[in-house]
């Protein structure tokens, strides 16, 4: 007779659910873990890499369908709404990026960050201003008007990018405006230059509707790179721990699969951002896009760093207890699942 042999952190589940229920160890009302009726998972317009990969493929969907278990995929105008969301428990996960995510763990808001969605060695961040524009160089933006989406990666970068420059974000007059507003703001002279992902910016410069001032993936610095994390709603975690943990499984197989399959992974990139190729190869210049979700040391370092920034830059309230707020143990488990599997 074979015997079954339950994982510590199995057992340890199992008997926390009895408990809860008050049924006995062993009866068939532990059978099942508690489920969800539906994983809610928000990212910010148009989304991260592996979240664009999952509603294109479904992979999310197809792993839950046994289940039947729903899976929702929400984009939302800025991580700050995202991560509002988070926290207050309308979304369950996020892929955000990590201003809105820190800015959310130093409030001592009750969310772990149980991953990466990426770490892209270059600096997705790009200043433009119109073709015919006398600014040319970050020093001409000292009193002129600049558009960004404020709480975001980008206008720590440019907070950044001003600074090494002698200036701060205080030198100029910031508007708080999307890419789908302060690009018209901009072709009408309402703007004199725009913060934004290069992605969607490189539209205007290739439609002849702006210049580029500055690219931080060329001249920024490279611990301007900092990853941006995967946050997990703390009482979802709580409640559903091995469903966050088949998430974690998808996710490490959504990155390994578009390392291995990089021109359908730009295609797909391309086709759901409208992105032109170039501008989406040249961020994914050596091929590979970054995608592991592991939360190295490293890592964490560099969070610290970007949290450090943000605090001088009066850009964050509060301070993040990485010990809490950090939780490798969903990743640890699905990578074992991972390699059960192959």
């Amino acid at each position: 007779m074979n015997r079954i042999t339950w994982p510590r952190r199995s057992l340890l589940r199992l008997l926390a659910l009895s408990l809860a229920l008050g049924v006995a160890p062993g009866t068939t009302a532990l059978a099942e873990e508690a489920k969800p009726d539906v994983i809610r998972i928000g990212s910010t317009a148009p989304g991260h890499l592996k979240f664009i990969l999952f509603r294109n493929q479904k992979l999310l969907e197809k792993e839950f369908a046994k289940d039947g278990i729903a899976v929702e995929l929400t984009t939302f105008d800025g991580g700050s709404a995202a991560s509002f969301a988070l926290g207050s428990g309308a979304i369950d996960l996020t892929y955000i990026g990590n201003n809105p995510s820190l800015r959310l763990a130093a409030s001592g808001a009750d969310v772990k960050a149980i991953g990466l969605s990426s770490w892209v060695p270059s600096n997705e961040t790009t200043i433009v201003v119109r073709p015919d524009s006398p600014i040319r160089s970050l020093v001409d933006l000292k009193g002129k008007k600049v558009a960004y989406l404020s709480g975001t990666v980008r206008h720590s970068t440019f907070a950044k990018a001003l600074q090494a420059e002698g200036l701060s974000i205080k030198d100029v007059e910031s508007l708080n405006i999307g890419l789908e507003n302060s690009g018209p703001a901009l072709s009408r002279g309402d703007v004199d230059a725009i913060v934004e992902s290069t992605g969607p910016v490189q539209k205007l410069v290739e439609a002849g509707q702006a210049r580029v001032l500055f690219d931080a993936a060329v001249s920024g610095r490279p611990e301007w790179a900092v990853p941006y994390p995967i946050s997990v709603n703390g009482t979802f975690a709580k409640t559903y721990p091995e469903i966050v943990e088949r998430i974690l499984k998808v996710d490490i197989e959504a990155a390994r699969w578009a390392d291995a399959h990089p021109d359908e992974t730009v295609a797909i990139f391309v086709r759901e951002t409208g992105n032109s190729e170039a501008s989406v190869r040249a961020t994914y210049a050596d091929g590979k896009f970054h995608l592991d979700p592991e939360i190295t040391s490293k890592a964490v370092e560099a969070l610290k760093g970007e949290e450090r920034f943000m605090a001088d830059a009066d850009l964050l309230n509060g301070m993040v207890d990485y010990d809490a707020w950090v939780d490798r143990s969903f990743y640890d488990a699905a990578k074992a699942q991972v390699a059960a599997s192959n």
